[in-house]
């Protein structure tokens, strides 16, 4: 069976895409389990509007050229041909059949829906109307009888979660707009400012357009309005001009606008080198690493004067493991001080990445000395500065680990993970028994041979199969292994607790992951996954006859009760309610609803505070800005644990001792849960929902897009330190199916590696860590906090 190939053109292959809808170009869409909501703009148009459509579009785009939702073309079934114009101006053009304009009060698969029309100009930012979240919004306009009306040809913003399937029916008796009526009947309507939607019959002669018009309605017929008329005539060109438009506007750019508006380039003639670097670097953002490596290799060709390019072709090259060329582009990117420091970062990088840490170190080094506030490279400069404790313990006794190892100021729940996976297989989790290496450090000969010398190899846990994080082509997961390395793996192979860690809306490019998947499961003597989610998109990804090796083992992070004998459930708990927010890729997180989270979650801070000291748990410094953002947006501070500061049994015991967590990072939830303490999960990301599936409490998870999500966890805050004793005994029973789904896996694992039973007699280990004596110290990074960037 073939993996599954990309589509070409844009829309979704296979399985229809949730709705029935299209969706961006290998983007994985699970808003049905993440709550993210579905945006479109829509418009209807016969073929004698379509000539006032194509002026909206090109107004949209000129306007808002940050902006590129769907776009919902509704007509009366026109051919195909009919939308060639309107699809060189958008590339989320989605033509669909209807019978009036009103059919946008349908279901049409979105959850907020934007009506324009074809008689409309846009002049402004539609911004705010894209956070926008209850009921329909119009602009009321004045009526022969000195009454407001929505117009049925006026821009309407629907919350679909509002409306009912069907369109709106004139009420008995009476006349009057159709959408006015119905609105006013159901109580619906939302009044927008006027400028949202300006009339031009209100303009007379040459009254100009207010400065403050955002969408200007011309209607159906000519207005007479000559200002009217030429703030539409700005907007009819030619394709080639508005292309043009586009490329010169200042600021950010939309992806998916951008490399419409610029590819192809004009043939015969050389393409503005800025032009070509910015659509390279979409390209890279987007993973599509091969073209952004072709368009500026002819464009750096014999240009060393341009180094922006040199580093993003460099990083674009390093990410096709083509470490050679990317090292010599990189060097060439240093000549410039403007980004020495930044290409000398990429350059450890890329040097550790091969293990040549000496390299790396010294390439550090020049970053400082070109700019000694560079972040980066002073993190390589720490991590290379001494070299990885040695191994303590006979090869033959000791088990590889092919994991994440955090350090420094990094992600807190990176550094907890890799110790609670070496405590499943007994007390000691040091380098007498581990043999580390990193999962993104490249596995070569004298790597092969190392973990081949080790009585079994664990890679895990967590959210390694991720395309974007160290992104490599040898694998197309955060493993840096070529396949014929794997192939030539002899040690047992067992990966622990891993997870599908796509984001709703991230894409990537399937085909050089789902090979390196198949090679992995067919090499592996054990494939476990650490959520029911991830074995679904996985077994996706694989052949028929290999799904049913893939197999369920929980985050061990979950049964931390059952792993540390530290962990006292009958100790008291600090009258605290923790809090935790995550900003990677906060676009694919929040969408338009970032400020609707912020408000709404300081509405629960404060009715949470009534009732408990609430404190924020930053697991990596970037977490900190929800505290700056809510302190500087509603006046609220909260006292911060940094626990990237932590030591991992500090982390535990800060974790053990609060009385409720409520986290949007993945181990902000799986870590206190694990040490007994109630959560309530933020959902940005579908892994949360699917730990909550797990345990069969979906509703310990609220959406970070839910219109009340204030009051839900208000409501659920409350009900969880109202009764503490059961939340807590509901936690610890839903612990035991994830202990005794480990214990099974572990017995396994156990034969597998020729190990002695490490948790005998009993759920719990019997005995500290390194209970082995001294030889048996903590592995590195693992226990102790990193004091050297002290």
């Amino acid at each position: 069976m073939n993996s599954p190939a990309e589509p070409t053109d844009g829309r979704r292959t296979g399985p229809a895409a949730p709705h029935g809808r299209p969706g961006a170009p290998g983007a994985d869409d699970r808003s049905a389990v993440t709550g993210k909501r579905r945006i479109a703009f829509a418009a209807y148009a016969d073929e004698d509007r379509m000539p006032g459509l194509l002026v909206l579009l090109r107004s949209l785009a000129l306007t808002n050229p940050a902006v590129c939702e769907d776009f919902l073309l509704l007509h009366p079934g026109l051919p195909d041909s009919a939308f060639d114009a309107a699809h060189r101006l958008h590339p989320r053009l989605v033509p669909r059949t209807a019978e009036s304009r009103l059919d946008v009060f349908r279901a049409t698969g979105y959850d907020t829906v934007i009506a324009l029309g074809p008689g409309m100009v846009v002049l402004g930012s539609l911004l705010p109307l894209l956070t926008l979240r209850s009921g329909v919004a119009a602009v009321p306009q004045p009526g022969p009888g000195g009454e407001r009306t929505v117009r049925d040809e006026g821009l309407l913003v629907i919350q679909r979660q509002d409306v009912t399937d069907a369109v709106p029916t004139v009420p008995a008796g009476g006349g009057g707009s159709t959408v006015d009526r119905a609105l006013t009947a159901a109580g619906l309507l939302e009044p927008l400012d006027a400028r949202y939607d300006f009339p031009a019959d209100r303009l007379y002669a040459d009254t100009p357009v207010p400065a403050s018009t955002v969408v200007l309605n011309l209607g159906e017929g000519l207005t007479t309005s000559a200002p009217a008329r030429e703030a539409r005539e700005r907007y009819e060109m030619d394709d080639e001009a508005f292309r043009a438009a586009y490329r010169a506007l200042p600021g950010p750019k939309h992806p998916e606008l951008l490399l419409h508006c610029a590819l192809p380039f004009p043939e015969g003639g050389r393409a503005p080198v800025d032009l070509v670097r910015q659509v390279a670097e979409v390209h890279r953002q987007q993973g599509r690493y091969e073209e952004a490596v072709a368009l500026l290799t002819a464009a750096v060709a014999d240009r060393p004067d341009l180094p922006r390019c040199h580093e993003t072709l460099g990083i674009s090259l390093m990410a096709l493991s083509r470490y050679e060329e990317a090292e010599a582009h990189l060097l060439l990117a240093t000549v410039s001080p403007d980004f020495a420091a930044r290409a000398y970062g990429q350059l450890a990088r890329l040097a550790w990445l091969q293990g040549r840490d000496e390299d790396a170190h010294a390439y550090a080094r020049e970053g400082l000395d070109a700019d000694p506030a560079d972040g980066n490279c002073h993190a390589w400069h720490v991590r290379t500065r001494q070299a990885e404790a040695p191994d303590q313990g006979p090869a033959a006794e000791q088990l590889a680990h092919v994991a994440l190892f955090a350090d420094g100021q990094e992600n807190a729940g990176d550094k907890v993970l890799p110790e609670a996976v070496r405590m499943c297989f007994g007390p000691d989790t040091g380098p007498a028994r581990w043999h580390e290496r990193s999962v993104h450090r490249l596995v070569d000969e004298p790597a092969l041979e190392q973990l081949n010398a080790r009585r079994g190899i664990v890679v895990g846990g967590g959210g390694l199969f991720l395309p974007d994080t160290a992104p490599n082509s040898n694998s197309g997961w955060q493993w840096n292994i070529p396949d014929d390395v794997l192939e030539r793996i002899t040690a047992p192979l067992a990966v622990f607790a891993v997870g599908y860690n796509v984001f709703d809306g991230q894409r990537y490019r399937r085909e050089r992951f789902a090979a390196s998947l198949r090679a992995l499961v067919e090499k592996s003597a054990f494939f476990g996954l650490r959520n029911q989610g991830s074995v679904d998109r996985v077994r996706e990804l694989l052949p028929e006859e290999l799904r049913d090796r893939v197999r369920y083992q929980p985050c061990p992070t979950t049964v931390a009760r059952h792993l540390d004998p530290g962990l006292d459930d009958g100790a008291g708990r600090d009258d605290t309610v923790l809090i935790n927010c995550a900003y990677d890729r906060a676009g694919l997180r929040f969408g338009h609803d970032y400020g609707h989270f912020l408000a709404e979650t300081a509405a629960a801070v404060r009715a949470i505070g009534e009732r408990a000291e609430v404190r924020y748990a930053a697991h990596m410094p970037a977490d900190e800005k929800f505290v700056h953002d809510l302190r500087r947006e509603h006046g609220i501070a909260l006292p911060v644990e940094q626990l990237y500061l932590f030591s991992n049994d500090r982390i535990r015991e800060l974790y053990r001792r609060t009385r409720l967590v409520i986290g949007m990072r993945g181990h902000a939830g799986m870590i206190p849960f694990g040490c007994g303490t109630p959560i309530i999960s933020l959902v940005s990301h579908p892994k949360l929902a699917y730990f909550l599936s797990d345990v069969e409490r979906p509703d310990w998870g609220v959406s970070v897009h839910d219109r009340s999500l204030g009051a839900r966890l208000a409501e659920r805050a409350a009900a969880v330190l109202d009764d503490h004793p059961a939340a807590v005994a509901d936690v610890h029973g839903r612990q035991e199916r994830l202990w005794s789904v480990t214990r099974a896996n572990l017995a396994e694992l156990r034969e597998l590696f020729g190990l002695p039973d490490p948790l005998p007699g009993g759920p719990r280990v019997p005995g500290p860590r390194g209970a082995d004596g001294p030889a048996a110290g903590p592995a590195r990074g693992l226990h102790l906090p990193d004091t050297r960037t002290k």
